[in-house]
C-alpha cells in the first residue's frame, strides 16, 4: 500500500512562522555578531509621572555613581556611562558572556512643563532615581465651590440693600 501525502498550506505557514520567530529571536542577532559587540537589552528604565513630578529609575547594578552622567536638554534626558572591563586575558576565554561591559546610553523624551533646574538624582543599591518636578502652573489644582443658594432655591446671603 502506498501512502500519498498531499501538501498542506497550513503546515507550510506554520513552519514559515517558526522560521521567522527564530530569525527575530533575541538570541539571534547576526549583525551584532558580525560587529563583534554584544548589544544585550537596552538600559532598563521605569518612567512614572504623578501630580508633582516625573520620576525615572534606571537599573545600574555594579556601576559606581561617579561613572554615570545625566544630561537634561531640549526636552530629553540622557543617562550614559561606562563600566570598566576588569577581565584579563589570562583568566580564560568566554564560554558565555551576558554581563554588560563598556559604554551605555539611553535617551528618553520628557513631557513639557518640567523644571530641570530643580531635578534631584539619588543612587542606591544599583538603582538610579531621577526626580524632575513639574512646573507649578501644570500641577492640578483643587477649586472650592462657593454655594450661591442654600439648597432651597434662595440665595444664601442677602444683598446688602435688602438688609434692614
Amino acid at each position: 500500500m502506498t501512502i500519498v501525502r498531499r501538501p498542506s498550506p497550513v503546515r507550510d505557514l506554520l513552519s514559515m512562522r517558526t522560521a521567522m520567530d527564530r530569525f527575530f529571536d533575541d538570541d539571534f542577532r547576526p549583525l551584532q555578531w558580525l560587529s563583534g559587540s554584544y548589544g544585550g537589552p537596552a538600559l532598563p528604565l521605569d518612567v512614572t509621572a504623578d501630580a508633582d513630578s516625573v520620576t525615572i529609575e534606571a537599573a545600574l547594578p555594579g556601576i559606581k555613581p561617579d561613572d554615570v552622567d545625566i544630561t537634561l536638554e531640549n526636552g530629553t534626558v540622557t543617562i550614559s556611562g561606562k563600566t570598566a572591563d576588569e577581565r584579563t586575558a589570562d583568566e580564560g576565554s568566554y564560554v558565555l558572556q551576558e554581563i554588560r561591559r563598556g559604554s551605555f546610553s539611553r535617551t528618553v523624551a520628557l513631557p513639557n512643563g518640567l523644571e530641570p533646574d530643580k531635578a534631584r538624582a539619588t543612587f542606591e543599591n544599583g538603582i538610579l532615581r531621577l526626580e524632575i518636578p513639574k512646573a507649578e502652573q501644570l500641577k492640578p489644582r483643587q477649586i472650592k465651590i462657593s454655594p450661591v443658594t442654600d439648597g432651597n432655591g434662595r440665595q444664601s446671603t442677602e444683598p446688602a440693600e435688602l438688609k434692614a
